[in-house]
């Protein structure tokens, strides 16, 4: 990848645990302990990995409405990282998000129109009122509404609706890079494959760049060029999607794609059965996370030195001692 649109280089974000009388800092959690990753212009990305792998703390850390702790964030050659609240402020032109809750992301005392026009009015997008109505109309309609939608409020739409309504938000601005942070996980199958294949579509349409965070791996191998693994705020493994489902790296990421149901009766597949629970991001295992947990874990290095992301074959990357 010779020029990135994004790269995230070391990030971090610990949250502090407060306790006692004076509230104190006691302990910290390690949500995201060191992600790094470039990203191309119109290529999608997706972040897997079990709840509380760190995936949408990652997601909002590069577009800072989480303040990480260190590491740098580049979007374009500049460094999101370092910018003040004003700068911050126009580069939210070119990255916004879609938020994985359709019901709470949507502020139910404004109408779909005042929803999506709350951007238009915030960067003065628009010169005039009759502008302002014609852009949010063109943009419901871009996301399969209705002209006649803008006037309805959130509780009046299927939660599929409600989505169309946040991608149309995300729109508003003519982004380049969207985080789609778990954006079909709180809708039923059938919306979902609807919602995805509308993302696919405006992808195409306006060279959009996305960094799709979600659980489901079935989702994710159809909407993504590579998938990033992360596992306790460590991503473990980077590949192209098509390489990564056929020949997984990391033992986690095996056991991953052995969970994955097959719509096939005939087919069968070894399932991977994961001893003992996720370690606590409090206080995360030394060395390499996941060798409390791994099948195959047993080099000394395993529990004491953290393996690094090496590239075993073009644009696949594995952290482990046993594999790389």
């Amino acid at each position: 990848m010779t020029h990135p649109l994004l790269s995230v280089r070391n990030l971090v974000k610990h949250f502090p645990l407060h306790g006692g009388l004076l509230g104190r800092v006691v302990d910290k959690v390690h949500a995201v302990d060191g992600v790094s990753f470039d990203l191309a212009a119109g290529e999608t990305l997706g972040v897997v990995g079990e709840s509380g792998c760190g995936k949408s703390t990652t997601g909002r850390c590069i577009l800072r409405l989480i303040e990480p702790t260190s590491g740098e964030v580049w979007f374009e050659d500049k460094c999101v990282t370092a910018m003040d609240k004003s700068a911050l402020r126009s580069m939210a032109r070119d990255m916004q998000i879609i938020f994985q809750d359709p019901y709470a992301s949507l502020n139910p005392r404004m109408t779909a129109g005042a929803i999506v026009g709350e951007a238009l009015t915030i960067h003065k997008l628009t010169a005039t009122a009759r502008d302002y109505e014609a852009r949010i109309v063109e943009l419901l309609e871009t996301v399969g509404l209705n002209a006649d939608h803008m006037r309805r409020y959130p509780h009046e739409f299927s939660g599929g609706q409600r989505q169309r309504i946040g991608i149309a938000r995300a729109l508003a601005v003519k982004p380049k890079l969207i985080v789609c942070d778990e954006a079909v996980s709180a809708l039923d199958v059938s919306i979902q494959a609807q919602v995805i294949n509308l993302l696919e579509d405006l992808q195409a349409q306006f060279n959009l760049t996305y960094v799709f965070i979600a659980h489901d791996l079935s989702v994710v191998e159809h909407t993504s060029d590579r998938i990033a693994v992360m596992y306790l705020g460590r991503v473990v493994e980077i590949a192209p999607a098509r390489e990564l489902y056929t020949q997984p790296l990391h033992p986690y990421t095996e056991a991953l794609l052995s969970a994955v149901p097959i719509p096939d009766p005939t087919a069968k597949r070894k399932r991977i059965v994961l001893q003992g629970d996720v370690p606590s991001p409090v206080r995360p295992p030394t060395g390499c996370h996941f060798h409390t947990r791994c099948p195959i874990a047993q080099h000394p290095l395993c529990s004491t030195e953290v393996p690094q992301l090496t590239q075993t074959t073009e644009g696949h990357w594995a952290a482990c001692h046993l594999r790389t």
